[in-house]
């Protein structure tokens, strides 16, 4: 067939369809000839499938796009091209490939073919070289359970897919079971499949031989729920957040166009992506994909076992490895005691030290024994902390010390311990921070292991009644933690309007007697005054200075002991409050407010001990001084700003280059004999020198 035939063929296979959508039963003898027509094609076809059949392309998506007009005449249509496809995949053209997958998905849309069997189909089709093929299979996939799940689960069709992705993630073709893969991460990031048998699926490509599976499977392990959130919302956001810049730039379409209101624009839009990502962020109440398997324990021992086998995977594939059991270890305390001695050998060596510092701290937990990570702490505090380390090395090697040991307090020897609290005199400000906050944390949560004079104050910089940790023992509380701050804050109010009404009733009765009491009070305060003198003079300054500081002693022994007592009173009346009334959530946000008051201290740099389930490089790396640059790397961050830049100076050309030019640019360009003559060039030459003044003052305004 020429060209222009099927071309003519084309076109009249778009107008017969759009006829029948208009009117299918005016039409109904055309199609029947059409139908017959592609029967006969495709038995000729099914002779030699391998070759290239584009008017059998063009027969079935007319056929898909009018099944629902002729619903009984094409019942076995959709089988038809499923057979097609199951017998002859890799054999087929690729453009008819796509015909053929295309119009199984209208069908699907019709209603006309079941879901879970062609999902079935397309899954195997994964395996197919055909990477356009891959594509709109994958997006095909998604959007269909995505709406199959829309209006309620349907467990039935989720189930059946997920024992079949569970199949295909073993098949022998990498790329099937790297797809199906996919599927099943991008279903639990748009929070369509989060139920645990997804994860526990997921969680099966970990153990597999194929590193391009494996590394899929621990990327989704390590996102946090943060970020799959995110990137469940970018996809719907951007959408009302384009048609607002649009709405924006019709508004401003007619303005001129310059550099600033660019700048604006771009702002504008910068602005409402973000305010478009909080109005719609919900709170999340999934649980995180670690906390839903069901054996983290044998899944921990099998990967340390393979991360001790894969020396000839990449580095970066054996780094997220640690990562992921570290996690795994720290979230379920997990008993892996071989798993520390490992990350310990890669102490020694200055590639990616920091992450290795964050993987120890991650899989430390209450329940290691002591025994295991403290030649761990030995090894960072021989490598990172000492006198000819640099002061970066040092604060990173505390601060990773303390991360540690705000998991496994009992981990550290007292003795490293009061030598890595001697670095609050060391003479670098990143250094003497890192200490500050190792001594902040052991304060919270083991005072006793600290030497008497870095615990601080009791009631204030810690605990007094507080126990010796124990291994094993678990803290039991007879009152709410922070009951007592807010009892003594309801006291304090109450004193507070006390004392108001009581001002008021006795302000009448002050002003009476007020010139009496300051009268007495100057008198006894010239008695004191000159008793002093008198004491000053007989005894020797010596003996003076030794009994201020006897007195200043017994001063401080009596606020203690008031302290001691005041605390001890707050707690008994938290513990009545605790059981005679109901906290509110009104209550517990006071609490913390308290709380976060009491650890405000402006001499000590204090830290809340508080401990997130991921860490980041950015607890254990501190915020040093920039150094000063030299004149070469100066010219470097110059050079560097310049990129991209428009040059300096007037801008010479158009915004829009369709634009015509103004009259300004063609005067500019005439001749100037021409301009001798007008009138403007007169009437300059004839102005007087006020005149001219005048003039270059208007010119000076306008800029």
């Amino acid at each position: 067939m020429s060209k222009a035939a099927r071309k003519e063929g084309l076109a009249s296979l778009a107008e017969l369809q759009n006829l029948i959508k208009r009117d299918s039963e005016a039409y109904s003898d055309e199609f029947h000839q059409q139908l017959l027509h592609y029967k006969s094609t495709l038995d000729i076809f099914k002779l030699r499938p391998s070759g290239s059949s584009e008017e059998l392309g063009q027969l079935v998506q007319f056929l898909a796009a009018v099944s629902h007009c002729f619903p009984k005449d094409l019942e076995s249509f959709p089988n038809d091209l499923v057979g097609l496809l199951e017998e002859h995949s890799d054999a087929l053209d690729p453009d008819l490939r796509q015909a053929l997958c295309r119009s199984l998905i209208m069908l699907r849309n019709k209603g006309f073919v079941k879901s879970s069997s062609l999902l079935e189909l397309f899954f195997k089709l994964f395996r197919v070289p055909d990477k356009l093929l891959r594509e709109t299979l994958y997006r095909h996939i998604i959007n269909d359970i995505r709406q199959i799940n829309k209006k309620q689960k349907n467990n039935t069709v989720n189930k059946t897919l997920q024992n079949f992705m569970f199949v295909m993630l073993k098949d022998s073709s990498v790329m099937a079971a790297k797809k199906s893969l996919d599927v099943m991460v991008e279903l639990y990031t748009k929070s369509v499949w989060t139920d645990d048998k997804t994860v526990n699926v997921i969680a099966t490509a970990l153990l597999s031989d194929k590193t391009k599976l494996m590394a899929t499977a621990l990327r989704f392990f390590l996102k946090s729920n943060d970020d799959l959130e995110e990137e469940a919302m970018s996809g719907d956001e951007d959408e009302n957040v384009e048609a607002g810049y649009k709405s924006m730039l019709l508004a401003n379409e007619h303005n001129k166009k310059t550099a600033k209101r660019q700048r604006k624009r771009d702002k504008a839009l910068r602005m409402m992506k973000k305010q478009e990502r909080k109005t719609k962020k919900a709170p999340s109440f999934n649980f995180a994909a670690l906390h839903l398997i069901n054996d983290p324990q044998s899944l921990a021992e099998k990967m340390y076992v393979k991360l001790k086998k894969s020396k000839t995977v990449k580095f970066e594939v054996r780094l997220m490895m640690m990562n992921f059991i570290s996690r795994l270890i720290g979230i379920h305390e997990l008993f892996v005691l071989e798993f520390y001695s490992f990350l310990q050998r890669f102490l020694d060596q200055r590639q990616n030290i920091t992450q290795i510092l964050m993987y120890i701290a991650q899989a430390s937990h209450p329940l290691v024994p002591a025994d295991c990570l403290a030649p761990v702490l030995r090894t960072i505090a021989n490598n990172f902390i000492s006198e000819r380390s640099p002061p970066e090395h040092i604060a990173v090697g505390i601060n990773s010390i303390r991360e540690i040991c705000a998991r496994c307090p009992l981990a550290i020897p007292q003795e490293l311990l009061a030598d890595l609290a001697q670095y609050v005199k060391h003479k670098n400000a990143s250094v003497v921070m890192a200490a500050r906050s190792l001594i902040q944390s052991f304060r919270d949560i083991n005072p006793l292991l600290l030497e008497k004079k870095h615990r601080g104050r009791p009631g204030h910089s810690f605990d007094a009644d507080q126990q010796e940790l124990v291994y094993g023992k678990e803290r039991v509380y007879d009152v709410i933690p922070g009951l007592e701050l807010l009892t003594e804050n309801m006291e304090k109010d109450e004193d507070e309007e006390n004392d108001e009404s009581d001002d008021e009733d006795v302000e009448d009765d002050d002003d009476d007697g007020e010139e009496e009491d300051v009268a007495e009070d100057v008198a006894t305060k010239v008695e004191e005054e000159t008793k002093k003198v008198v004491t000053a003079e007989r005894v020797s300054r010596r003996r003076l200075k030794k009994l201020q500081q006897q007195q200043k002693h017994q001063e401080e022994a009596e606020r203690r002991e008031e302290e001691a007592i005041e605390r001890k009173r707050h707690i008994t009346s938290a513990r009545s409050l605790g059981t005679t009334r109901i906290l509110t959530q009104e209550d517990f946000d006071k609490i913390r407010e308290l709380e976060a008051q009491k650890l405000m201290d402006p001499l000590m740099g204090k830290r809340t001990s508080e401990m997130n389930e991921i860490m980041d490089e950015l607890d254990i790396i501190p915020e040093m001084k920039k150094k000063k640059m030299n004149k070469e790397e100066r010219l470097e961050m110059v050079f560097a700003g310049r990129d991209g830049r428009g040059k300096f100076g007037a801008k010479k050309g158009k915004m829009n280059e369709m634009a015509s030019q103004s009259n300004k640019i063609k005067i500019k360009r005439k001749n100037p004999m021409m301009l001798k003559h007008s009138f403007k060039f007169r009437s300059k030459k004839n102005m007087s020198m006020n005149e001219r003044q005048r003039a270059s003052h208007k010119k000076k305004k306008k800029f």
